[in-house]
């Protein structure tokens, strides 16, 4: 099987490099060759390939940011996800989407299915929904797939914040009133490959679904987590979200009810403590 996949050098983007099974083939777009500003380009680059799927792992994913230029946003998250669903549709192959829980806006405890109403609370959600309504509008084989609370030992995530800020300081006060569930990278491109390849052998599901780590937990019990696999003394303090102001509100509620994708294509939803291990041996740490 051959893939498009637009991200290089993202989370998602560098584990479906390292874990590409044997056998299959991926071209990666950067920004230099596929920069989702330019949704033209983008669409011109499904409509020339010869790829069996594409997977969009690319995303614009600064969320305070995108309050201040929240149209910016929309052409990466909005714009450029619809018209490469449409020339994948045209070509007649499937567009893989990854989405996320800021579609919802948090409210409650129950964990969120897909088939919910959705409310953003930001620009950042607003945008990533009109991504997916685009989607679905192609009309061609698709799966768009919202996780929550990615992790991996690339780019900027919380674990390596943490980490750092472990560290530097000897105490954290860390927000313990919004709830979700972390998600290895490393699973999500799992997840990914495993819906390629039921596409490839013709049992392949169009929809929407939830993948997320489990069990779920708030930021500081996960902090503490971290902490604790990678042997750092660090004293954490549970604080509100009221006490951490942002400029775009998060959800607080951001459990995922992820049964359908067991059933469609049996991933269940990974275990983010075996995860954080990994994680952390990726980067070389190790207890003290």
């Amino acid at each position: 099987m051959k893939l498009l996949v637009f991200g290089r050098t993202g989370q998602v983007a560098t584990e479906l490099a390292r874990r590409l099974p044997a056998g299959w083939q991926a071209e990666f777009l950067g920004r230099e060759a596929a920069d989702l500003s330019d949704p033209a380009a983008c669409a011109a680059a499904v409509a020339g390939t010869d790829a069996d799927l594409v997977i969009n792992a690319a995303a614009w994913t600064a969320v305070d940011k995108a309050e201040a230029e929240e149209a910016a946003a929309t052409v990466v998250n909005g714009a450029a996800p619809a018209v490469m669903a449409q020339a994948a549709a045209a070509r007649g192959i499937p567009f893989l989407h990854v989405s996320t829980d800021y579609v919802f806006d948090g409210g409650g405890t129950r964990a969120w299915a897909p088939d919910d109403a959705t409310g953003p609370l930001g620009a950042y959600g607003r945008s990533k929904l009109a991504g997916e309504a685009g989607v679905r509008a192609a009309g061609g084989a698709h799966v768009i797939l919202r996780t929550s609370w990615v992790v991996s030992a690339h780019g900027g995530n919380f674990v390596k914040t943490m980490l750092r800020l472990g560290r530097e300081r000897g105490a954290l006060r860390i927000v313990a009133d919004q709830v979700g569930g972390p998600t290895p990278a490393a699973a999500i491109a799992d997840a990914l490959l495993t819906i390629a390849a039921a596409f490839g052998t013709g049992r392949g599901v169009t929809g929407t679904f939830h993948f997320a780590g489990a069990p779920d937990v708030s930021w500081a019990d996960f902090a503490r987590a971290i902490f604790d696999q990678a042997g750092l003394t660090v004293d954490v303090t549970d604080i509100a979200t009221a006490d951490y102001p942002t400029p775009a509100r998060r959800p607080a509620n951001s459990r995922m009810d992820c049964t359908s994708l067991t059933a469609a294509y049996g991933i269940a939803r990974p275990d983010w403590r075996a995860g954080l291990a990994a994680i952390l041996t990726d980067l070389g740490e190790t207890r003290q």
